[in-house]
């Protein structure tokens, strides 16, 4: 056929896509007003990797699997907004890897809220002001986050999905790479993109600020200024992409937490986050490890933060495979109780297996 017919059956084709999602769409209006009767949260993510793995085993190309996901992931975005708006908190400002980490999980049709700092996103979400917040956790260069360990410490939220996404440092600015006299960005920034900055430039002055946006912000007030920052911050902040991914270690990935008042139901490939003290005495700890050892509780992580309440006493957080519903991780935890001072259920949630 011509191109010209090609173009027609394409257009033929978007026509039936329009009406299909708008059919699509009604059908979510129902199902928001049977939520609004049973208080049932908008925002399901068991439902959410069900309807992904759906689509990708409906997949039989030649669209990759990451595009369909990606397009349903805003379709599903604006399903949120006909049920009921979302506000999602996360780490602030506009252009933070929090913001492009929260864009990329909920889509373009929530609204979003930049809050200061990590405790403010645990406390709107916990007054209800945020339907949902997301927090950086642990990064695999830079290991965990202290802020949102000590506020899962303090707060009552609950854990009901997590994100994984890699991280890309460019170089923002407005002028050429041999113009740059001052480069912005945050400390831990600058020690991920070490051995490139000492190979790039023997001059230029690096100046830490309190984030990757406010250094973008500033990059474009500036001349002969540049700022390590995400490809969002360069487009809301006006800067152009001088280079790209510069950091020393390709495989740099953040693990976010998205927080709510619920955590979710099993969806078949669940993670659950635990919080658990222990005295201070010897083997305190290897006794709760083996009680998961003897229930075939396997772990994914651990980390340790000392309590503020007790001197020489930790708390020790932990993520294990499965949903607390499972009668061996429920056991599990009931007997591991008996060696604790306190444990806590932090949430159950679909594990996430990609990066965004």
């Amino acid at each position: 056929m011509p191109l010209e017919e090609f173009r027609k059956r394409i257009d033929e084709l978007d026509h039936q896509l329009v009406k299909l999602l708008n059919e699509r769409a009604r059908v979510v209006v129902e199902i928001g007003k049977l939520k609004n009767k049973t208080d049932k949260p908008v925002y399901a993510p068991d439902r959410e990797k069900e309807v992904f793995a759906k689509i990708t085993k409906a997949n039989e190309g030649p669209l990759p699997d990451r595009c369909l996901v990606a397009i349903w992931r805003e379709l599903m975005s604006g399903s949120f907004v006909l049920e009921r708006p979302l506000r999602i908190g996360y780490l602030g400002p506009r252009g933070s890897f929090s913001h492009t980490a929260a864009m990329l999980k909920f889509g373009q049709s929530v609204e979003y809220e930049p809050l200061a700092d990590i405790t403010s996103i645990f406390d709107e979400v916990s007054k209800g002001h945020c339907d949902l917040g997301l927090a950086p956790v642990e990064n695999t260069m830079g290991g965990g986050v202290i802020e949102t360990l000590d506020a899962l410490i303090d707060s009552d939220v609950k854990v009901c999905a997590e994100v994984l996404m890699a991280i890309h440092h460019n170089l923002l600015g407005n002028c050429s790479l041999e113009e740059v006299e001052k480069i912005y960005s945050k400390p831990e920034v600058f020690a991920q993109c070490r051995n490139w900055l000492s190979a790039t430039f023997k001059e230029a002055q690096t100046i830490p600020v309190a984030s990757t946006a406010k250094a973008a912000q500033l990059a474009a007030e500036e001349q002969k200024t540049a700022a390590i920052g995400s490809s969002i911050a360069a487009e809301l902040y006006g800067l152009r992409i001088i280079c790209e991914n510069i950091e020393d270690i390709a495989n740099n990935v953040t693990r976010f937490l998205v927080i709510s008042r619920q955590d979710a139901k099993p969806a078949g490939e669940d993670k659950t986050a635990i919080l658990f003290s222990t005295a201070h005495k010897a083997g305190a700890l290897a006794d709760v490890l083996d009680v998961f050892k003897q229930h075939g509780i396997n772990l994914t992580n651990i980390e340790s933060r000392p309590s503020r309440k007790r001197e020489w006493e930790y708390y020790f957080f932990v993520d294990l495979l499965g949903h607390r519903t499972e009668k061996h991780i429920s056991e599990g935890l009931d007997e591991s109780r008996k060696h604790c001072l306190q444990l806590s259920i932090l949430g159950s949630f679909p594990r996430a297996t990609e990066l965004l």
